[in-house]
Order: C-alpha cells, then sequence, then structure tokens
C-alpha cells in the first residue's frame, strides 16, 4: 500500500513542500517543531491508513466541516493521508457496489483500519428508525466496529447524542459508547467540530500510530483542555464587568462580554477561541452570538441558549466597571498609605541614627 509521501510525489509535491506540510502539521497539532522530522518520517514509511466512515443519525455537517479545513487541506488528508474505503456520502458507488466495498475494506483490513462515525444509532423498534444498507443502523455499527483499530466519533451526535436524543427522545437515540464497549474511541465533539481540529486528530493518529492523550470524556486534550472563555478576547470585558445587556445595544456594537445574554463560554471546553472557524478568521462569540456549548455533553436539554449561566464566582462577574474602578481607586488610596507611613518611619530612622553619631557625641 503506498505511504503518503509516495502519493504526494507521485502528484509532483516537492520535497520542501512536504517538509513545510509537515512543519505546519506540527505547530496545528500544538507540538514543537523537532517534531516535524518525525512527522516526514512516519508519512514517508508508514502506509496509508483505511477508513471507513459510517454515517447514522445526523445532518452530515461533520462531512461539511471537514472538506472546509484549511489546515492541514482536506484532499491532503482524505486523498493522500488516507486511504478513504468507504463512505456512503462522499463515494460515488451505492447501493451493491457501495456495499461490497464496505465488506472488502473489513476483511482485507482486519484489525487495521479506524472507523469513523458521524450520527449516532436509534435503539428503540429494535433500531429501525436507522436503515442502512437494508440493515438496522447500529448493527452495521456493531460489525464494522468489532475489527476496528480505533474508533473516531465525530460531533456531538456520535459523542453524546446531540438533538436526536433530546428530551423525550422517542428514538431512543444513544452515543456510540453506549453501543461500542471494546475498543478504544475518541470522541471530537461540536455541532460540528471545527475542521482543522477533525483534520488534526486524524493526522496525529496517523503520524504516530496511537491516539492523541483524551480527557475524562474520551476528547483529545490538545483541543478540548481548556474553556473557550479562558482565551475569548472579549474576556478583559468579563473581567471589567463590561457586559452586552441586550442585542445591538453600545456593549454590544464595543464587543463586551456576551455572559449576560447566555454565552457558555465560561462552561465549554473547545478551540474555538483560538482555532477559530472559516480558515481561522472568526468564530460564533466574534460574530455577534455567544456559544451555546456544543461541545458539551446534553447541551441540548439544559434550556435555553439565552439563560445565563450561573454560579460562576469569577471577579468582575456581577460588578460594572464604576465599582470595580471604585475598588481599584480605594486599594490605590490604601497602599499609597501605606508606602507614606513606611516612608515616614524610614526617615525619622534615619534621622535618628544621625543623631548619635560613630563618636556616641550625639550631634
Amino acid at each position: 500500500m503506498e505511504t503518503f509521501y509516495d502519493v504526494l510525489r507521485r502528484q509532483g509535491i516537492t520535497r520542501r513542500s512536504f517538509l513545510k506540510f509537515c512543519s505546519l502539521t506540527a505547530t496545528s497539532l500544538g507540538l514543537g517543531s523537532y517534531f516535524a522530522p518525525r512527522i516526514a518520517h512516519a508519512l514517508e514509511t508508514k502506509p496509508r491508513t483505511p477508513v471507513i466512515w459510517l454515517h447514522g443519525l445526523e445532518c452530515t455537517c461533520c462531512s461539511e466541516s471537514f472538506i472546509r479545513s484549511a489546515h492541514p487541506l482536506a484532499k491532503d488528508v482524505v486523498l493522500s493521508m488516507l486511504s478513504l474505503d468507504y463512505d456512503d456520502t462522499l463515494m460515488a458507488s451505492a447501493g451493491l457496489q457501495a456495499q461490497a466495498c464496505l465488506d472488502e475494506t473489513i476483511a482485507k483490513y482486519k484489525g487495521n483500519y479506524i472507523l469513523a462515525v458521524e450520527g449516532n444509532p436509534p435503539l428503540n423498534e429494535d433500531g429501525m428508525y436507522c436503515i442502512t444498507g437494508g440493515k438496522p443502523f447500529v448493527e452495521e455499527l456493531k460489525r464494522v466496529a468489532k475489527d476496528a483499530k480505533a474508533v473516531i466519533a465525530w460531533g456531538a451526535c456520535a459523542s453524546w447524542g446531540c438533538v436526536q436524543a433530546a428530551k423525550p427522545n422517542p428514538t431512543h437515540a444513544v452515543p456510540i459508547d453506549k453501543v461500542i464497549f471494546d475498543k478504544p474511541i475518541i470522541k471530537v465533539p461540536g455541532c460540528p467540530p471545527i475542521a482543522e481540529v477533525m483534520t488534526a486528530v486524524v493526522t496525529y493518529m496517523l503520524t504516530f500510530d496511537r491516539l492523541p492523550e483524551l480527557d475524562r470524556q474520551g476528547r483529545p486534550k490538545m483541543f478540548y483542555g481548556q474553556r473557550i472563555h479562558d482565551k475569548c478576547y472579549r474576556r478583559p470585558h468579563f473581567d471589567a464587568g463590561q457586559f452586552v445587556e441586550s442585542w445591538d445595544d453600545e456593549g454590544a456594537r464595543k464587543g463586551y462580554c456576551l455572559y449576560k445574554m447566555g454565552c457558555k463560554g465560561p462552561t465549554t471546553y473547545n478551540a474555538c477561541s483560538t482555532t477559530r472557524w472559516n480558515d481561522g478568521v472568526s468564530f460564533p462569540i466574534g460574530s455577534g452570538h455567544g456559544c451555546i456549548g456544543c461541545s458539551e455533553d446534553g447541551f441540548w436539554d439544559k434550556g435555553s441558549f439565552y439563560d445565563r449561566v450561573t454560579g460562576i464566582k469569577q471577579f468582575g462577574i456581577e460588578a460594572n466597571a464604576d465599582k470595580i474602578g471604585g475598588t481599584l481607586a480605594a486599594v490605590t488610596a490604601a497602599g499609597v498609605a501605606v508606602h507614606a507611613g513606611i516612608t515616614a518611619l524610614t526617615r525619622a530612622k534615619l534621622n535618628h541614627g544621625k543623631g548619635f553619631g560613630k563618636d556616641g557625641s550625639g550631634e
């Protein structure tokens, strides 16, 4: 089977461009530049990894996000790094021909392929609410996962259940880890996930032949290790108590914090505020709308997206700029008073010392 580098050379890509790609990939993964040679070596020597991409209950937004990745380009991941042997959304074949491709890939690469899952399985009525290839999706999911090396849960649907699992959940839709128990699962939640996060996770797995370090919920720490709030460019306004009070008010025009408008950034772990969307141009908060917390479990059943998050004890959360300014002024005044007192004592001590010279004359 061809390596990633073999494919690039066949396409006329120079060695210089290849090494540049490896450096950019190391950066996008949050790794140091010294990892670039390791990435290059892996991509030069390892065969492309076969991937089976299944779709359950979902809207295909994860695929739409993935193919719009800019760093690295999705075409490089899909057509070069991966051997995407089955994806019923992207592949040209259909029906019996498509099913034959799926069965052939499972048999040929048993234990060596990656299963990527978009969407989730409904369990009610024996899984009859989602049929693929003439069978309930839950059955197909179990069959394909059995011989997979690892499983990627794309998006909030596969990771948490998403809106399909919203109360009262008549189809009994569940995340894939409620069905697959004996395989490592890496969750890449979001509705949809950020394109560059998706491709970076795949690149990491192909390069190092292992899952990235995961948090306690199964998400890669490199992208889900910090709250959106921690790196949000509106954070200084939050700390200063400067908030948007109503849509399109003066605070909104000045780019104040959206906390009071229901922004879930303080409780949502994702890379939106650093990696951003649309080739790094913007993200929902940058466009004037609060975060809805779509990478967190159960976000769809936690009330209105515009309900204010409560119980957050942070400096300035309930204060306005005047109160904070007054407090700072009081602290500053106290500091000045203390400094003046210390200065006076120091001078008195010095004067006292001058009165009793080394000769003890007291003059």
